[in-house]
């Protein structure tokens, strides 16, 4: 009866949330320091449920984080660091002020820093979490290693991304381990298989671009702050599960084959080896040579039918991943200038071709334009004078189209100065009744080891042409026939009328129809299905027409796609036969 009485916004909601002010003055950080402390340790904003709750009463926006997060940033170690480092500061500036340069330089000397080790290890407690997360991670490093050397970040920033990339370049390369390319308006985007987890990631194209004005590039730079140390762990972890030598080294036979004449004056030492590493062109150096290492066999137990299924069909997965590992095995490329070094020279490596370019393009090149044993010259201009007759000249779509497609396609396609097929993604999967190009069947023919339909169509269209043309003249002569035939018919008949004979009539003997026992089962499902239909309830018939409406839209689109393509076809087809006559 009478009992306390409860506060409004003491209880409940309420309590489990907190305003970004009253977060940052909580911890006693400046808003800068506060968001980089949120993104270093992975806490974000919540929208709470009932805001107007929360916020007691007001409908103010406002931005709100768990308050359980943030007791837990109380005991970070870091925030000590971000108070040390104001105190620097502001003892430099003073220092600079009074003019005392032994103060300066005794303070630059114990400047504050701070490691994010602990924070890795408690975001990510096992390594199989920090592979799934590790996209973003790449993503960032690429971008932040393409960045010109300007005042916008850091110059080391940029030296750490451009080192910790070419790593991860060199790792995939040595386990070939690249799945799928595909060439984007933003980039190249890839995908690795790393340890079971299949890891997608996006390289921006080696232009040079304006910063814009509208993004926070400090923001951008904290987590690339983080991402650094998280691909520093995983790289070092990687690199050990290979049996690798980090950080990289390039195998002593590699080394002494890409030693040339005029390396001194190239660039120092330190540099020299970071840009042969980043050629892409040699193998690294192991802990163990790989003669006293075993290949491991997989272990076969005797297994139950239904596992031996399985075992099965994983044993054919595994070859199919091996022969795709191999498809530039024996191929020998030689890149021209104008092509994107970096990415064919990743690529072709990932699948066991041998590459090289001009000694003036790059350090690393491993063979000349020259050598005889080349067999295909990747080249992205109309025409070139000198062709050597032993070797293929390509465009370089043909080397990304072969990854995807899982074998060495047609080089007919892309020679030079012709119209290229289109560059399909590989990440598109068809479901049933999705459109699927002609070009996507075309490469499932060609996997499957069939003559492609294409060809084939081809093939039928020429004969039908010809044919064509002989039935138009036999049609031409039959037709002239049938009409004489069919005037005599209409002549006898009017002439017996007029003589009031009675027309013939026969009557011939029935013929037994013969009932299809598949069609007659067709049928009976069918009427199974609309009985059922008839008999649901009100709930499930209507999600029932929502899904039956779903899937006739996408067969309206397949369709309007299908017919697009058709008509495309037909007015190629057109312009080759004006182009003929």
């Amino acid at each position: 009866m009478g009992g306390l009485q409860k506060k409004k916004f003491e209880s409940g909601a309420a309590t489990n949330y907190i305003t970004r002010n009253r977060a940052r003055k909580k911890l006693q950080l400046s808003l800068p320091d506060f968001r980089r402390l949120c993104i270093l340790k992975g806490i974000y904003p919540h929208e709470p449920k009932n805001k107007k709750k929360v916020n007691k009463g007001s409908t103010a926006q406002r931005t709100f984080y768990l308050l359980k997060d943030i007791r837990f940033l109380l005991h970070e170690p870091v925030v000590a660091k971000f108070r040390e480092y104001k105190i620097f500061v502001r003892k430099l500036k003073k220092a600079y002020g009074k003019t005392e340069w032994s103060a300066v330089e005794r303070l630059r000397e114990n400047k504050p820093t701070y490691k994010l080790d602990h924070i890795v290890k408690e975001r990510y407690p096992t390594f199989i979490d920090a592979l799934r997360d590790i996209d973003d991670a790449l993503c960032m490093c690429f971008l932040f290693s393409t960045f010109a050397r300007t005042g916008k970040c850091h110059v080391q920033t940029i030296q750490l991304c451009r080192r910790l990339t070419v790593e991860w370049m060199n790792y995939i390369i040595t386990l070939r381990s690249l799945r799928k390319v595909f060439i984007s308006i933003k980039g190249i985007y890839y995908q690795a298989e790393v340890m079971g987890q299949l890891i997608t990631w996006l390289v921006p194209y080696q232009f040079s671009h304006d910063h814009p004005v509208d993004v926070d590039y400090r923001v951008m730079a904290t987590f690339t702050e983080f991402y650094t140390t998280l691909l520093g762990f995983v790289n070092f972890r990687l690199y050990n599960s290979l049996n690798l030598v980090y950080p990289p080294k390039l195998d002593s036979k590699a080394e002494s084959e890409l030693k040339e004449e005029n390396e001194d004056d190239y660039a120092m030492n330190s540099e020299c080896y970071l840009e042969k590493l980043s050629a892409l062109s040699a193998s690294l150096a192991r802990v163990v040579s790989s003669a006293e290492e075993e290949e491991a066999q997989l272990d076969q137990f005797p297994v139950e039918e239904e596992d031996m299924e399985k075992m099965e069909a994983r044993e054919r997965e595994l070859k199919q991943q091996e022969t795709h590992k191999k498809i530039f095995e024996g191929l020998k490329f030689f890149l021209n200038r104008e092509v994107p070094r970096e990415s064919l020279a990743f690529v072709i490596r990932c699948f066991g071709g041998e590459v090289s370019w001009d000694k003036s393009v790059c350090i690393g090149s491993t063979y000349d334009v020259t050598d005889e044993t080349i067999t295909h010259q990747i080249v992205d201009r109309p025409n070139i004078e000198k062709q050597f007759i032993n070797r293929y000249y390509i465009q370089p779509q043909w080397v990304f189209d072969c990854v995807n497609a899982k074998v060495v396609l047609p080089v007919e396609d892309y020679f030079l100065g012709v119209t290229l097929p289109p560059h399909l993604s590989p990440f598109v999967e068809e479901k049933e009744g999705d459109y699927v190009p002609p070009e996507k069947l075309k490469m499932m023919a060609l996997q499957r080891g069939e003559k492609p339909a294409s060809e084939q169509e081809e093939d039928e269209e020429d004969e039908e042409e010809e044919e064509e043309e002989e039935e138009e003249e036999d049609e031409e002569d039959g037709e002239e026939d049938e009409e004489e035939a069919e005037e005599e018919n209409l002549k006898q008949m009017e002439e017996q009328r007029s003589q009031g004979k009675m027309l013939q009539v026969k009557v011939t003997p029935g013929k037994l129809k013969v009932e299809n026992p598949a069609r007659l089962e067709q049928e009976q499902k069918a009427e199974e299905k609309r009985l059922a239909i008839m008999m649901m309830k009100k709930k499930e018939k209507y999600l029932y027409d929502k899904i039956m409406f779903g899937k006739k839209r996408k067969i309206r689109e397949a369709n309007k796609l299908a017919a697009k393509r058709k008509a495309h076809d037909d007015a190629e087809k057109t312009k080759k036969k004006k182009a003929k006559k």
